[in-house]
C-alpha cells in the first residue's frame, strides 16, 4: 500500500513541531511512502498543528479549509490533523470537519505510519497516546537548510505559567538522554550542518530529571563536535540560569552570544499572577549579569501586555524596564486567555482596546530602542552566514550570530564572487536603512 501514496507534511507553528514533522517524514519514508512537497501531487496530507493561543488556532482552522479543497475536486484522498490542536480539542476537529480522517495528539506522533495506513482504510483513526511517556529516539529527514539545524533536547513543560496551555498539550517536562543527544548532533556535523539551534519549551530546565546531568554538561559535548561552528539557545528561563551556565557560555567560542530569555512582564505584582518565579529585582540581576560577564551578549525577550489586572502603572515599570535593559531583541504579544488556564479565569481583564494601545506604545518603543542597535552596529564587522541570493536586488544575504533563523534579521551585502549558501563571510555593516542592515566583505570594506 505505501508505495501507492503520496504524502505532504504541513507544518504550523514553532521549531519543536519543524522537529516532529522531520521525524514523522522519516517514519513514513521508512514505510515506504513517498514524500512530496506539493499539496496538489499528495493524495495524503498530514496537517501538523500549534494551539499555543488564539491566533495559532486560527491558522490551523483556516489550514484544514484550505486543505479540504483538495478533497473537494478529487485530488486528495485523506487529511490527517496532528499536534496540538487534535490535542487540544481532539473528536471536535472531525465532528466540526467532517472531510478531516484521522486526529492524533501530541503523544502519538511515532504512530503516524499506522494512523495514515488506517485512514487509508477509512477507518477514521482517533490516537491520543500518553503525555507523560519518554521521550522516543528517532530518525529525522531534514526540512531545514542543509548548513543549520534544530536539536530537540527536551518534550514538555512543568513550568505552569497560568496563561500557558503547553503543559496540558505536550505533558510534563521530559529531557532526552544525553549520549542520543550527542551522538545525533554528531550525524549532523557528518552532515555538514554548521549551526545548531537548541531547543525546548525550556532548555535551562535540561537534565534536572537526568542524575548528574544539566544544560551546562551538555553544551560543553557538543561544543566539542568538529564541524559544528554555532550553537544558539531557545529558550532560557531567567530563574534556571546558573553561574555555571553562564561560564559555559562566555568561555565556549562555538555558543554564539545570543540568548532567548522570555521574561513576559517586569511588574512583580503581574509576574506573580503570572506564577512565574522571578521578581523583577532579580531579573535586573541577572541581565546586568550576562551583560558584564558575556561582552558582546545579545539578549532576546518575549513580553505579555493586557494580562488581567494589569494597571496602567504595571503597564509603566514594563516600559521602564525594557528602557533599562534594553534587549536586542524583543517579541510582545497581546494576552490570549486559553481555555483551561489558571489565567483565563482571573478577574479584571483588560478592555481589548487597551491592550492593543499598550501593546502599539511597547512595539514602538522597541523597535526605537531596536534601531539604536542597529545604528550602533555601522562600522563594525561581524562574521556572517550566507544564506541566499536576491536575484532582483543583487545582493546576497546572511545572519550575523544575533540573528536566529527565521525570528530575527538579515544582513544584505554584495560579493565578488559571490558565496554560496552556508559559507561564512566577514561583513563589515555600511548602513542601517529603517531596520536593514548592508553592509560589504571585510576586505572590501578596508581597502
Amino acid at each position: 500500500m505505501a508505495d501507492t501514496h503520496k504524502i505532504a507534511v504541513v507544518t504550523l507553528g514553532c521549531p519543536k513541531n519543524v522537529v516532529m514533522s522531520e521525524q514523522m517524514i522519516y517514519r513514513l519514508e521508512k514505510a515506504g511512502y513517498q514524500i512530496v512537497a506539493a499539496y496538489s501531487e499528495a493524495d495524503v496530507i498530514v496537517l501538523n498543528t500549534c494551539a499555543f493561543i488564539d491566533s495559532a488556532k486560527a491558522e490551523a482552522v483556516e489550514n484544514i479549509l484550505e486543505l479540504l479543497k483538495f478533497k473537494d475536486d478529487g485530488t486528495l484522498k485523506k487529511l490527517i490533523v496532528a499536534g496540538c490542536l487534535a490535542e487540544d480539542v481532539k473528536n471536535e476537529i472531525t465532528e466540526e470537519f467532517p472531510g478531516v480522517d484521522g486526529v492524533m495528539g501530541c503523544g502519538s506522533y511515532d504512530e503516524i505510519v499506522d494512523v495514515v495506513e488506517s485512514a487509508l482504510r477509512d477507518e477514521h483513526p482517533a490516537r491520543f497516546g500518553p503525555l507523560n511517556a519518554p521521550v522516543t529516539e528517532c530518525g529525522r529527514v531534514r526540512l531545514t537548510a542543509w548548513y543549520s539545524a534544530y536539536l530537540r533536547i527536551a518534550e514538555g513543560c512543568s513550568n505552569h505559567c497560568s496563561y500557558c496551555i503547553i503543559p496540558s498539550l505536550r505533558g510534563p517536562y521530559r529531557s532526552r538522554d544525553e549520549d542520543s543527544i550527542v551522538k545525533e548532533c554528531e550525524g549532523l556535523a557528518a552532515d555538514g550542518v554548521r549551526e545548531i539551534n537548541v531547543i525546548a519549551q525550556d532548555v535551562t530546565r535540561y537534565g534536572e530529571d537526568l542524575p548528574g546531568k544539566s544544560l551546562a554538561s551538555l553544551l560543553r559535548r557538543i561544543a566539542g563536535i568538529d564541524g559544528i561552528e554555532w550553537i544558539r539557545l531557545h529558550y532560557l528561563y531567567p530563574e534556571r540560569i546558573t553561574d555555571e551556565l553562564i561560564e559555559v557560555i562566555r568561555t565556549e567560542d562555538k555558543i554564539v552570544k545570543y540568548l532567548d530569555i522570555p521574561i513576559q512582564h517586569a511588574s512583580d505584582r503581574i509576574l506573580r499572577a503570572m506564577n512565574r518565579r522571578s521578581t523583577q529585582a532579580e531579573l535586573r540581576s541577572l541581565f546586568r549579569k550576562l551583560r558584564e560577564r558575556i561582552p558582546g551578549v545579545v539578549l532576546r525577550t518575549t513580553v505579555m501586555v493586557g494580562f488581567p489586572g494589569e494597571t496602567d502603572g504595571d503597564f509603566e515599570e514594563l516600559c521602564d524596564f525594557m528602557k533599562e535593559v534594553r534587549f536586542e531583541r524583543a517579541g510582545v504579544f497581546v494576552f490570549s486567555p486559553q481555555e483551561g488556564t489558571k489565567a483565563a479565569s482571573l478577574p479584571d481583564p483588560v478592555e481589548e482596546e487597551t491592550a492593543n494601545h499598550r501593546h502599539e506604545l511597547l512595539s514602538e518603543l522597541q523597535d526605537r530602542i531596536m534601531n539604536a542597535y542597529y545604528d550602533s552596529l555601522v562600522g563594525k564587522t561581524f562574521r556572517v552566514l550566507c544564506e541566499g541570493y536576491d536575484r532582483i536586488a543583487e545582493t546576497s544575504f546572511g545572519r550575523t550570530y544575533a540573528d536566529s533563523p527565521d525570528i530575527d534579521g538579515k544582513v544584505f551585502f554584495k560579493a565578488s564572487p559571490r558565496p554560496r549558501d552556508g559559507d561564512f563571510i566577514d561583513i563589515t555593516i555600511d548602513e542601517n536603512y529603517e531596520g536593514e542592515l548592508f553592509g560589504s566583505p571585510a576586505k572590501e570594506a578596508e581597502s
